[in-house]
């Protein structure tokens, strides 16, 4: 296990097997899987072993993919063809995007889950340009009874979290698992 993803696993494992406290702020119960984005491919190839990890110690698994929302949310705009000729009136309904996203992620889980279950985001490299990783995790963990796993294609450094190759970073105190440490 001395690859980088073997490590994320395995500090993975070793973060979700300990028991959780039930009196904590949305925050706390974030946790942020960094990975190098090179290797995102290899990551999604084994993201059932991040589930089988969190089944294992008893928190039921949850996994909703972000990678084609943009896409989806696109076709379903009534001037998609305009915002192809023009993209700039498009730059205007990124918030939109953003807020149904949101809506729409909530509406996977909110009804149906308790305090031990794991609810992950994957995909949120996909986001980089439209919509903004922190707002959407900040919105969907106030929702979350169990824990948010969002694996996170980027940095980390004293909380300030980077996606991708971005220069701006933002602050958070989710915990943080990085395959580098």
């Amino acid at each position: 296990m001395s690859d980088r993803l073997s490590k994320l696993l395995k500090g993975f494992e070793s973060h979700i097997s300990i028991p959780w406290p039930s009196a904590v702020s949305a925050d706390e119960r974030t946790i942020f899987l960094v990975y190098n984005k090179e290797d995102e491919l290899k990551l999604r190839a084994r993201v059932g072993e991040f589930e089988q990890a969190s089944t294992q110690h008893g928190h039921p698994w949850k996994l909703l993919d972000l990678t084609t929302s943009f896409e989806t949310w696109m076709a379903e705009q009534d001037y998609k063809e305009t915002y192809f000729e023009d993209p700039e009136y498009l730059t205007g309904l990124y918030g939109d995007f953003a807020d149904e996203l949101v809506e729409s992620l909530k509406q996977q889980f909110i009804h149906d889950q308790d305090q031990n279950e794991v609810i992950a985001l994957l995909g949120c490299g996909t986001l980089f340009g439209f919509a903004s990783v922190s707002g959407l995790v900040e919105a969907v963990a106030n929702n979350v009874k169990g824990r948010l796993v969002v694996f996170f294609p980027g940095e980390v450094h004293n909380n300030n979290f980077q996606l991708l190759d971005a220069k701006d970073g933002w602050g958070y105190h989710a915990t943080a698992i990085s395959a580098t440490a």
